[in-house]
């Protein structure tokens, strides 16, 4: 039971798979733009950019950083030179300076007042020659005891630093992002409309190919019943030999030109297989096979503006311009001051916050800091008229797209048109051809019309029915070129 089970799954899936070998032109399209690597490109840069202005946007928010930093020198610090011997004072009640008690040096009075003797005995003033103060007692003070250990030097700080003023940085930064996410989904569009067209094209290629073939067997049956029908004639001596080799040479020829049709055929197949990434020698259907004569289309009437504006060339154009703006808005800003809130946590060894000490401590510090440029010969003013003269590239660029748009679309307009009239006239072409065949085959079978009349018939009927062929998918591919042009192949 479970082989036989087994067995009807595997039939049922085969059934299916190949219920699966026929392809509309919406199914192409899905596959194409599943497939595509431009297209998985393109999405990629789309969410790379929408990470990019998560990004930006974090500018406005403190930032946190820890720093560790470690010393070897070779010598200590030390405040003294050498040994030094510090002069002791006596003070009186009131807490001023008692220098009679505190130095050796004799008085004498100038003007009533008593100043005191240098070694020599000269009177001098002790506030501007205080050298001159012999001193009654020092203290020593040994040069070693003024030395700091600082062989070994730890630092580590925590900081947070928020801007508060930049000069409108942040958010033209913001806003550059905000425009380049926009560019990548514009891109995205771009990318998606370029392999809806081509596809469309290989699509249509194949149906184009599939119809030629079945044209190209049809003459070829047509040239061999008529082969046939000349060698019973030449048999009865009613046709000549030569009649016979020229039916054959033009089978041969009719017999050539299927097998590059269906040479064609198969490349043709194979390049929509990978366009829409199927196997290459995926053998499939498409629905369209049988081409449907064309209705009459009159020039279609386009909103010119509108549809300039709606091609992905022109929207991608116009965020170039805004980020041009927010560049120079960023270069101007660089003439503004900076200011930020700074805050942290240091922590030192050796430190000094409680005498001086070979272990660690640390503080906490918060301040503000403020920059303001001055002058740097003029480094700033030639990056903003560079900015202003991209956002004019810019400008002159959209405008320059405005306009060869404008002709593509009436190219566009101008073709599908056209396309139209001559998808009629093959038609009536190919009516034509096709009664005359059917009179060259009448009178060649009552031998009244030679075979050479009748090959001519043969290769009209041919040419028209190719022709209007061709004039089909003109006008299937000419209503895509239309809407690509006017921004609406999406």
């Amino acid at each position: 039971m479970k082989r036989i089970g087994t067995s009807i799954m595997f039939v049922t899936i085969t059934l299916l798979s190949q219920a699966q070998t026929v392809y509309n032109l919406e199914d192409c399209r899905r596959l194409a733009t599943t497939h595509n690597k431009d297209i998985l490109i393109a999405s990629e840069n789309v969410k790379a950019a929408k990470n990019l202005q998560k990004a930006a946007r974090t500018q406005y928010l403190p930032n946190f950083s820890a720093n560790g930093t470690y010393f070897w020198n070779e010598k200590n610090i030390s405040l003294l030179g050498e040994d030094k011997y510090l002069p002791i004072y006596n003070t009186n009640a009131n807490g001023t300076t008692n220098f009679a008690t505190s130095v050796n040096n004799k008085f004498t009075l100038v003007n009533g007042s008593p100043v005191p003797l240098d070694a020599s005995g000269t009177p001098f003033d002790p506030t501007k020659n205080p050298e001159k103060i012999l001193w009654k007692s020092y203290a020593y003070i040994p040069k070693d005891q003024f030395e700091f250990d600082t062989h070994n030097v730890f630092a580590g700080t925590i900081m947070m630093t928020q801007p508060i003023f930049m000069g409108g940085k942040i958010r033209e930064l913001n806003k550059i992002a905000k425009y380049t996410k926009k560019i990548a989904e514009i891109k995205l569009d771009g990318e998606t409309s370029d392999v809806l067209l081509q596809t469309d094209e290989a699509y249509w290629r194949v149906v184009s190919l599939v119809n030629k073939e079945k044209l190209a067997k049809s003459y070829v049956a047509l040239l061999q019943k008529m082969d046939s029908d000349l060698e019973k004639s030449i048999a009865f001596g009613v046709a000549t030999k030569s009649d016979g080799l020229s039916v054959k040479v033009k089978l041969n020829e009719g017999e050539m030109s299927l097998l590059q049709v269906q040479d064609g055929l198969s490349l043709s197949k194979m390049a929509l297989a990978q366009i829409c990434g199927l196997p290459l020698e995926s053998d499939f259907t498409l629905a369209d096979e049988n081409i449907q004569p064309q209705e009459p289309v009159t020039k279609p009437v386009v909103d010119m503006t509108g549809a300039i504006e709606k091609r992905y060339e022109v929207q991608g154009l116009k965020q170039s311009i805004n980020i041009a703006e927010s560049n120079r808005r960023i270069m101007l800003s660089r003439f503004m001051p900076n200011a930020g809130l700074t805050a942290g946590y240091l922590v030192s060894n050796p430190n000094m916050y409680n005498g001086y000490s070979n272990e660690f401590a640390g503080m906490w510090q918060v301040g503000v800091v403020l920059n303001v440029p001055i002058f740097h010969f003029g480094e700033k003013l030639y990056t903003l008229k560079a900015a202003q003269i991209e956002k004019k590239i810019a400008q002159y660029q959209l405008d320059d797209a405005r306009e060869k748009i404008q002709l593509d679309i009436t190219q566009a307009s101008f073709k599908i048109s056209e396309a139209a009239k001559k998808a009629k006239m093959t038609k009536y072409n190919k009516d034509k051809a096709q009664e005359n065949l059917k009179y060259a085959t009448i009178g060649f079978e009552s031998g009244v019309i030679s075979p050479s009349v009748l090959m001519e018939a043969q290769t009209a009927w041919l040419k028209a029915n190719s022709e209007e062929i061709d004039a089909s998918i003109n006008v299937k591919l000419c209503d895509v070129y239309l809407q690509k042009a006017i921004g609406e192949l999406k």
